[in-house]
């Protein structure tokens, strides 16, 4: 059974045409919508994923679900979700073919690495993870500027002539030529949006490796418990959780394993020098870890 995990942005063709055209088994669609911009932009986006839900049924004969993504730009949340819905298919048996040609970056990338990442870790299901992107062939943003364009020449003309003496018509040239010299100076997007107080939005590559079980356990209490100020102090919390002896053989066990998970090993624990000691923390991949885990058991 092949289920297709389609983000919606803004387009239609490119997320069901080539399924279409080459003849592609779809079985199962996932449509997942997300809040971009403007409520105009929204209701834009809800409506074509109604559109695709009849249009997947009735072409191709696919079951349809539709989730909502809260915050498009939140890539930790769309990695987890990303990571959530893939596994869940995965365990059901399923093929899982993920579109990434629409919806914002932050999306794409994140369910395309989830993706990746899931390769990874699950080696037997490699050939049933597939990512795939489909090209359009035109865009429309330079055609409705030419139209737009040419509708102002046309009012221009009218205008000069007498023709017509409506205010409104002075009103949408003026706002007409004011959207044109926008897009000629600007392009299809306008300003950078700030988003959790910065401007700039770090992807991070997540590739997770397969992680033991004692690993397991070290990255839960670091997300549980956030920062220690050595690994020994980590090492106390551990074997207090798991009513064991703190000895120097547990210790060194903690050690060792913290080792194997930090920056030259498998990157999902950071550690900064302070004194004698090292901080011990999740790096952003070891909380993304954490994140797309945690509907998971550790196990001892």
């Amino acid at each position: 059974m092949q289920t297709h995990i389609v983000p919606v942005g803004f387009d239609y063709d490119r997320l069901i045409a080539p399924l279409v055209r080459d003849q592609i088994d779809v079985d199962r669609v996932i449509l997942l919508e997300g809040a971009v911009g403007s409520e105009a932009n929204v209701e834009y986006s809800r409506r074509l994923s109604e559109k695709l839900e009849t249009d997947f049924r009735n072409l191709l004969g696919a079951g349809t679900e539709r989730f909502v993504l809260e915050d498009v730009y939140d890539y930790d949340e769309a990695f987890e979700q990303a990571y959530g819905l893939i596994t869940t298919e995965l365990d059901d048996g399923h093929e899982v073919w993920v579109n990434v040609a629409a919806m914002p970056r932050t999306v794409s990338f994140a369910f395309a690495t989830a993706a990746n990442s899931l390769m990874v870790e699950r080696q037997d299901d490699r050939e049933a993870i597939h990512t795939y992107y489909t090209a359009p062939e035109k865009y429309l943003e330079t055609e409705l500027a030419e139209e737009l364009r040419a509708g102002i020449d046309l009012l221009e003309d009218l205008e000069s002539e007498g023709e017509l003496e409506d205010d409104r018509v002075a009103e949408r040239l003026e706002s007409a030529r004011g959207l044109l010299a926008e897009f000629d100076e600007r392009g299809t997007t306008i300003g950078a949006k700030e988003i959790d107080g910065q401007h700039v939005v770090e992807l991070p590559v997540a590739s997770f490796s397969n992680v033991k079980p004692f690993e397991e356990l070290i990255l839960y209490k670091l997300g549980e418990d956030g920062e220690f100020d050595s690994v020994s102090e980590l090492a106390e919390a551990l074997a207090r959780e798991l009513n064991e002896e703190y000895t120097d053989s547990f210790r060194s066990k903690v050690i060792y394993n913290v080792d194997r998970l930090g920056p030259g090993g498998k990157g999902y624990i950071e550690r900064e020098e302070h004194g004698k000691s090292y901080r011990t923390r999740l790096s952003r991949i070891g909380e993304l870890w954490v994140r797309a885990h945690s509907n998971g058991e550790a196990t001892s």
